[in-house]
């Protein structure tokens, strides 16, 4: 595969249909809905629906000079063709309307039904998991020891208590690029990483009260740390694919932690709206019998964890290759 730029017309986009187009929506919304649920990785969404390196690529060329030479030239034609926006435009599209008829919904199963809503998503992440190891042809030490170290990271990272941090600008634009390059990250949740990082509240307060500069400091370092991180990945995936997917895969199941279902709240915290909000759970077996009768609630949300899984293996054998499309992605110079 070459790695030469290509200035006239610019890298190929991959050739789509519109059905193929109702798909990446799709496979937007499942995205978005994700990111709705706190602890939850849209990039664990893209990783499961076969679209994750493509969205690295397409993200990466933003930051390319393939992309900026012709900006800078006012060559606005050129630029545009180097962009993989019909994919970006797709996706983008499903996760706004995933976030915005979804949010309410979530929020209340996050609140009266949290034990089926997390099953739901367990299984979605372990099949995930089990279903992308299969793209690496052989299993060796190194892969072994990268996928420890993924599982090992996230594994600590989501058992972290939330810091007290300053509220200054440039901490602003550091938590914004910090929680955006988590929210790609499959297995780590960007909402999260702000709550870690002390910015949940402020984040959601600078929401409420339509409080434009926290809110344009917060994305304009969402904005470069995505495109800047796009490019390790990107590289990454170019260089080292196998040892690149061990380690995500690694992320995904360190993530199992934070994703159990079955929580005793030790420590919570009140946002804006005066509502408790956990921050130190400990993770305990389900009680699948009350007495002598069985626990519906516990069973039912094990029927959804299977059922999870199912959807996932049925993605990936139907479907979720079709996403995959390295070979025909736009090409920049490493």
């Amino acid at each position: 595969m070459s790695n030469t730029i290509s200035e006239k017309p610019g890298p190929e986009r991959p050739h789509r249909s519109l059905g193929d187009y109702v798909g990446l929506v799709a496979r937007g919304f499942c995205m978005g809905a994700a990111d709705v649920v706190p602890g939850v990785s849209g990039g664990t969404m893209a990783f499961i629906l076969g679209i994750y390196e493509e969205l690295v690529e397409s993200i990466r060329i933003i930051g390319r000079p393939v992309f900026w030479r012709p900006v800078f030239s006012l060559r606005w034609r050129q630029a545009f063709q180097v962009l993989n926006w019909p994919f970006l435009l797709a996706v983008a599209s499903g996760i706004g309307l995933a976030v915005i008829s979804l949010a309410r919904g979530l929020e209340w199963l996050l609140i009266h039904r949290p034990v089926l809503l997390w099953s739901f998503f367990f299984g979605l992440v372990l099949g995930s998991a089990l279903m992308v190891s299969r793209r690496v042809k052989r299993w060796r030490l190194p892969l072994w020891t990268a996928l420890l170290v993924g599982a090992s990271g996230a594994y600590l990272l989501v058992g972290l208590v939330p810091l007290q941090t300053p509220n200054s600008w440039w901490f602003l634009l550091f938590s914004g690029a910090l929680a955006v390059c988590a929210m790609i990250l499959p297995g780590i949740s960007g909402a999260f990483v702000l709550l870690l990082l002390g910015k949940y509240h402020t984040v959601l307060n600078a929401v409420n009260q339509r409080d434009v500069v926290t809110l344009a400091f917060v994305a304009v370092g969402a904005a470069i740390g995505l495109v800047s991180f796009a490019q390790l990945l990107g590289w990454l995936f170019r260089r080292y694919h196998d040892v690149t997917v061990a380690l995500l895969i690694g992320l995904m199941l360190g993530s199992l932690r934070k994703v159990w279902p079955w929580k005793v709240t030790l420590e919570t915290v009140s946002d804006s709206r005066g509502e408790l909000i956990p921050i130190v759970q400990q993770n305990i077996f389900p009680d699948l019998f009350i007495g002598t009768a069985p626990n519906g609630e516990s069973f039912a949300a094990i029927g959804l964890a299977v059922v999870g899984f199912i959807i996932v293996v049925f993605l990936e054998q139907r479907g979720g290759r079709r996403g995959r499309v390295v070979d025909r992605l736009p090409q920049t110079a490493d």
